[in-house]
């Protein structure tokens, strides 16, 4: 290891131990994102701060997620839906989520809208060997040809939960999406019980609107 590998795996293992101060508890999930360098993840100019607590512009009005965002959905995910569970995340920007799910035992799958942020997700996986696979469509109409899948993460705002993605859920499976408007939403997770779906809600989140049928025109 370098000495620039050795700097980025000290502010790495410096950011989940802020996370653990913040309230991330789920050991499994802090391991996960302690073994993915973020810093691939993000834009030259935002290298310096790819450990800090804080989203960063990927281009195409979109953002990587801060690490509390990740860790906090993840967690709401792991705790109804246990790897090696087939999971589907709408939104693959930088593919830093995506990642982080593989890294902790997911069989994931990732739909992107913008075609450039979709290839340079796809090359990155590649380049790292992870074998998250890709697909370039409108997240909110899901992945139906690969349906169903036991949890679903969509890492954009809706005014709703789509339809498209609770019927494409697994009899127990959980969609994990922040809803509401284009300010605030808050985040909800909707637990598929055969035909029947119940609804938790949490924390209130600020993301990027999610684009599509059955997300914002």
């Amino acid at each position: 290891m370098n000495e620039s590998e050795k700097i980025m795996a000290a502010r790495r293992s410096e950011m989940v131990r802020d996370l653990r101060r913040k309230g991330i508890i789920d050991e499994r999930v802090l391991e996960a994102i302690g073994s993915v360098e973020r810093h691939r993840f993000v834009h030259e100019e935002s290298l310096d701060y790819a450990y800090d607590d804080a989203a960063w512009p990927i281009g195409y009005g979109q953002t990587i997620s801060q690490p509390y965002t990740v860790a906090y959905m993840t967690s709401l995910l792991a705790a109804r839906c246990s790897p090696p569970a087939k999971v589907l995340e709408i939104g693959t920007g930088s593919g830093y989520q995506a990642a982080v799910l593989d890294a902790l035992g997911y069989r994931v799958y990732s739909v992107e809208r913008i075609p450039e942020l979709y290839e340079r997700a796809a090359r990155l996986f590649r380049s790292l060997g992870i074998p998250v696979r890709c697909r370039l469509a409108d997240g909110s109409l899901g992945w139906e040809e690969e349906a169903p899948f036991e949890g679903i993460m969509v890492t954009a705002a809706a005014p709703d939960c789509p339809q498209h993605l609770l019927g494409q859920l697994s009899p127990d499976g959980c969609l994990v999406i922040p809803v509401g408007g284009q300010d605030t939403q808050q985040m909800t997770v909707c637990r598929r019980s055969g035909d029947r779906f119940e609804k938790e809600l949490f924390h209130h989140f600020a993301f990027v609107p999610l684009i599509g049928r059955e997300g914002w025109n």
